[in-house]
């Protein structure tokens, strides 16, 4: 799913995104990617692209390989789904916006079960555009869902002054 949002001169693409579960058969993961890579490429190069979403899968701390992509400030270790979420955030030069800003586990934790803690849910965006994005983090307590919590992504605009008619 995603919306066009016109906000002054700029066109902002979101897209929301549920990867299958790692449980699953590799065909089904395989098609979510191929839509998602549908969906990216008719969003023209000139609009800001936003990719939020479960995209179940852990891309881990480490950076190695995917240093274009990648902060070097996720979560955990990384998993074969991981690998699929770098390598096509690679192939369309998105940032994974969870990863670039330094903050303690439980601003970085998106989901939580028991003992078990994870890092699955993501921003993705332009990398050309990451230095218009101040903030991503999650927000501990706040969540609609048992097990998973609320990610906010922080971007600064363009402050457009409309004159008041006389």
């Amino acid at each position: 799913m995603s919306i066009k949002l016109v906000i002054g001169d700029e066109v902002v693409t979101i897209v929301s995104a549920y990867a299958p579960q790692e449980g699953l058969d590799a065909s089904t993961r395989q098609e979510f990617w191929e839509d998602l890579e549908e969906v990216v490429q008719r969003v023209p190069r000139s609009e800001k692209l936003i990719i939020g979403g479960d995209l179940n899968g852990h891309v881990g701390s480490s950076r190695d390989g995917f240093e274009s992509i990648h902060g070097g400030f996720g979560y955990g270790e990384r998993n074969e789904a991981g690998n699929a979420i770098l390598d096509f955030a690679l192939a369309y030069d998105l940032g994974i916006m969870n990863t670039w800003f330094e903050k303690r586990d439980s601003h970085l934790v998106t989901y939580r079960s028991g003992d078990n803690t994870s890092q699955f849910d993501f921003f993705l965006v332009r990398n050309a555009l990451r230095l218009c994005y101040t903030n991503c983090k999650v927000i501990p307590g706040e969540s609609k869902a048992a097990q998973h919590r609320l990610v906010v992504l922080d971007f600064r605009g363009k402050v457009i002054r409309r004159r008041r008619p006389l």
